[in-house]
């Protein structure tokens, strides 16, 4: 199984990499959303090193059932949810089943139901409720403050509906001052 390459993604909106002390100090960064083919020798000194599991756990998806055995032991079904399954979740989801994600998923899928609550915006009430009572996340106030963000259209200055009305010219006036002098 070690010459085995296998799939991994990074879940998460931000950068995520490690580095292998083993593996003479290999670094490896994953972009946001990036796949990438790794040894499973390497996944698991990954394991193995000091924040590695969380890693794995949380941020990345190992898309090998053999591996995951493995390294975890097995994990729930959330594990393997992407943006475009939390959208789905978002979006279509039973209320049942967005609190079974928000209960057993991983952190970094908890980080991208936040993300996508905000930019969709999340319209449903009862999951921005739920997303506060697990998380402690206000979706309805980072929505407020991400409005904010936002660039002000160009206003338009109002115009006149109905025909414009004359105005009176004023005559300007000349006054010519002529200085007395006396002699």
């Amino acid at each position: 199984m070690e010459d085995r390459k296998i799939k991994v993604q990074n879940r998460d909106y931000g950068v995520v990499g490690y580095t292998i002390p083993d593996l003479n100090n290999l670094r490896r960064t994953f972009q946001p959303n990036e796949v990438k083919y790794i040894d499973f020798d390497e996944l698991f000194k990954l394991y193995q090193v000091p924040g590695g599991a969380y890693i794995i756990e949380n941020y990345l998806i190992i898309n090998d059932d053999q591996a995951i055995e493995e390294l975890i032991g097995g994990v729930e079904p959330e594990y393997y949810y992407t943006e475009a399954e939390v959208v789905r979740i978002l979006k279509e989801g039973s209320i049942d089943e967005f609190e079974d994600c928000l209960n057993f998923a991983p952190k970094g899928v908890i980080d991208l139901i936040k993300d996508i609550s905000v930019k969709l915006p999340l319209n449903d009430i009862a999951k921005r409720d739920m997303i506060f009572k697990k998380t402690g996340f206000n979706v309805t106030n980072a929505i407020e403050i991400s409005k904010m963000d936002e660039p002000v259209e160009n206003v338009d200055r109002p115009t006149r509906k109905a025909a414009t009305p004359t105005r009176k010219t004023e005559e300007k006036v000349v006054r010519k001052v002529v200085k007395k002098t006396t002699e």
